[in-house]
């Protein structure tokens, strides 16, 4: 299947949508997930999963006081472990999978998060987004992390129109330049919280109003 080509004036769009993002969330990184260590962050993006990140560190204050080291999570008791991340919801699947991933990441890495993202998705409980998750902020390794709030904005914006989170990080990879790929997710994510929101979108104090292609979109 061809590239999908990229007209010079879509470029000079998404450009001016990068800029207008950078100058109003800045180009600092960060991480909306508490953490201290790589495999701290890797189980505390296994428990976001349909969970806020607010409720995550929450939970993850005691947690790490409680597991503090991947042997420890790697010999939990399932039934325990569940009830300690019980508010984060599916905590059979997390807690399960949380005990799977801390098992094989101290028995075949020696207890170091992998960088490779082949070996990432081969852990148990880790998908792309999460992967990204890791490379993007441990590794500093060029990713995009699609999850509910830049796959709705990407929408949105016109970035694309797949649902598929795998096919939408690769089309906003085709279009994005690589120096924005991990401050994009960063930014809509403060985008979808604080403007651009699911229910109620404030389309009329959004800065990028004039360059959204929703058609759903009203300045009332």
């Amino acid at each position: 299947m061809a590239a999908k080509r990229i007209t010079k004036q879509e470029k000079e769009r998404i450009t001016k949508i990068l800029s207008l993002l950078d100058e109003h969330y800045t180009t600092e990184y960060k991480c909306y997930l508490d953490h201290e260590t790589p495999w701290q962050l890797l189980i505390a993006t296994i428990l976001s999963a349909q969970c806020t990140d607010a409720r995550v560190n929450m939970v993850t204050k005691d947690l790490y006081k409680k597991y503090r080291s991947l042997e420890d999570f790697a010999a939990a008791d399932l039934k325990e472990l569940e009830q300690d991340i019980h508010s984060t919801g599916f905590y059979h699947n997390k807690a399960k999978n949380i005990i799977e991933c801390a098992k094989t990441l101290v028995t075949e890495y020696g207890g170091i998060v992998p960088s490779d993202i082949d070996a990432l998705t081969k852990l148990a409980g880790v998908g792309r987004k999460t992967a990204n998750v890791i490379r993007g902020n441990v590794y500093h390794e060029p990713s995009i992390v699609v999850d509910t709030h830049v796959k709705r904005i990407s929408g949105k914006l016109g970035f694309t129109k797949e649902e598929d989170p795998v096919k939408i990080e690769f089309e906003l990879m085709k279009i994005l330049p690589k120096d924005h790929w991990i401050l994009y997710n960063l930014q809509i994510i403060a985008h979808g919280r604080s403007i651009c929101t699911a229910r109620n979108p404030k389309c009329r104090e959004c800065f990028l109003f004039n360059l959204c292609r929703w058609e759903g979109k009203n300045d009332e």
